[in-house]
């Protein structure tokens, strides 16, 4: 099975659950409460996650080019590349926070 695909049903599945189970619909969409808030944390942890990668992909691309040239600056480019990938960090914190909440 594809990891996408897998990642992709990993996440649907408490979603699944919430509509399975027959949980009151919200009036104007249909879709019950509480699946909205699986929704909202899948969506913040993807784009998060998404944004790091690039961003990590950007950054380390960079930092390497520089470590080449000149090693000395390896203390000054590592940094980067850590925040970088807090971008992710932070969306699965966010993501915690909705479905505590």
């Amino acid at each position: 099975m594809n990891k996408r695909i897998a990642a992709s049903l990993l996440l649907l599945g408490p979603v699944l659950a919430v509509f399975a189970q027959g949980a009151s619909p919200d009036t104007s969409t249909g879709i019950p409460l509480a699946a909205w808030k699986y929704l909202s944390a899948a969506l913040a942890v993807s784009v998060a996650c998404i944004g790091g990668g690039l961003a990590v992909g950007k950054v380390g691309a960079a930092a390497m080019g520089a470590i080449a040239e000149d090693q000395s600056l390896a203390g000054k480019a590592i940094p980067y590349l850590g925040l970088a990938e807090g971008i992710c960090l932070w969306g699965f914190l966010v993501a915690l926070l909705i479905l505590m909440l």
